[in-house]
């Protein structure tokens, strides 16, 4: 098959949906197909196999992530055509006009590369914007994967929120709308976990036969135990974008601040953007009197990042709502603990006290008590790291991601069909 994935931002550090797009694409050339890659900045990295076509944009993201390219390598000019100059602009404030641009692009790159050959699908990873749509009205057949709903997103946005300002702001960013129509018009939608679909289609309106789960995998020969590592007493580990509200990281800086008077040496280390481009992680910081406990580490290598798993005692993932969860599953496949929350997917993946510990999300008291808990108990700490490793290694792998994904990919293009929009009410 002749397969072109579209990805609005593709770089692993963009979160999983980057992750997913890396794996997923390596899987699929790996059996044998034929895979581009139409990605916006901060661009993927892909495997050697995959085809990657980096489409430049004028968001004002994009000058964030490529500025010696926006400012240095383009004719100053094309600044001031009236569709870029836009772009420039709206994007500061919606990520529906991100969305809505990339994807007139990609589907304009589309167009260029089909004349050297039709492709047979395109996998949009949740840009659900209407540029797929267009896609679609090309007569290219096109599945997408939804990770989850970002109404999610907004509706967690909204209740951290401290000002109506920030309320309006959150709400004029959501593209969620623009999602919902666009998603409403697939043919397929794959999802990541039983909790994401039945999110999706709450959310969505979409039909169940139309939505097929499919679970992310994880690199298990990557991510593994390092004998030459050792645990590092007290450390505690969250790796995530603790700027997106949905990820709970304000709980997380809470629970710690509630620890305080344990005379315990906690450390959290942090995955993220680097300290100065952070605003809420840094406040709470500065509010709670945490530096001496909390560092930023910035983005980190693979290899770095399997080495800070396995020198954890703890890892947290503190989400309020998680469509999968890929950096427990990372963390559990080193055979480090994890403590999560039953927000979202996380009891799909952990089983509690088995393979790994679950709170509450949204809850500061029960995450500190459950990282006294566990931090106090090395010998259950051991269990639930082992126990995790072997369940991540049997439940989730990439290829069976791959061939799940590829019979979607026949299903539809073997049996073309028009379904309803809409699921029937009631």
């Amino acid at each position: 098959m002749k397969i072109c994935f579209i990805m609005y931002q593709g770089n692993m550090y963009s979160g999983g949906q980057g992750v997913y797009l890396y794996y997923l694409t390596r899987e699929l050339a790996r059996m044998g197909h034929e895979v581009h890659v139409l990605a916006g900045p901060p661009y993927p990295e892909l495997d050697d196999a995959v085809i990657g076509h980096n489409l430049e944009t004028y968001s004002y993201w994009s000058y964030h992530h490529e500025k010696r390219n926006f400012l240095f390598e383009r004719n100053p000019l094309t600044y001031f055509h009236p569709v870029n100059f836009y772009e420039f602009i709206s994007t500061r404030i919606a990520l529906s006009s991100l969305l809505l641009t990339f994807s007139v692009r990609a589907w304009l790159k589309l167009l260029e590369l089909s004349r050297d050959g039709r492709f047979d699908v395109v996998h949009d990873n949740q840009t659900l914007s209407y540029g797929i749509s267009l896609m679609q009205a090309s007569g290219i057949p096109v599945v997408a994967t939804i990770h989850h709903p970002l109404s999610i997103d907004l509706e967690n946005a909204l209740r951290q929120s401290r000002s109506l300002y920030e309320q309006a702001r959150r709400i004029l960013w959501s593209p969620w709308v623009m999602q919902q129509v666009v998603a409403r018009r697939l043919p397929r939608a794959i999802v990541v976990s039983e909790t994401s679909r039945r999110a999706v289609e709450g959310a969505f309106g979409l039909r169940p036969e139309r939505v097929r789960v499919i679970h992310n995998g994880v690199d298990t020969d990557c991510f593994r135990p390092l004998a030459d590592v050792q645990e590092q007493p007290g450390l505690i580990v969250y790796v995530g974008n603790s700027e997106d509200r949905n990820k709970g990281a304000r709980y997380l800086i809470e629970a710690l601040h509630l620890l305080e008077d344990d005379r315990r040496d906690y450390r959290l280390a942090i995955v993220d953007h680097k300290r100065n481009r952070l605003k809420l992680v840094p406040r709470l910081v500065q509010e709670y009197g945490l530096w001496s406990r909390v560092h930023f580490l910035g983005h980190l290598s693979t290899e770095d990042l399997v080495r800070l798993y396995n020198q954890a005692s703890l890892v947290v993932s503190p989400s309020l709502y998680e469509g999968f969860g890929l950096p427990a599953a990372e963390a559990m496949a080193c055979g480090r603990p994890v403590l999560a929350t039953t927000g979202g997917a996380f009891p799909e993946v952990i089983d509690h006290g088995e393979t790994g510990w679950l709170a509450p999300p949204g809850d500061s008291r029960a995450l500190a008590d459950s990282i006294r808990l566990l931090m106090d108990d090395a010998g259950l700490r051991e269990r639930l790291g082992q126990a995790g490793r072997r369940s991540i290694v049997e439940r989730f792998n990439w290829r069976k991601a791959a061939e799940e994904t590829l019979a979607v990919y026949e299903e539809l293009v073997g049996r073309p069909e028009r379904l309803p929009e809409t699921a029937p009410a009631g």
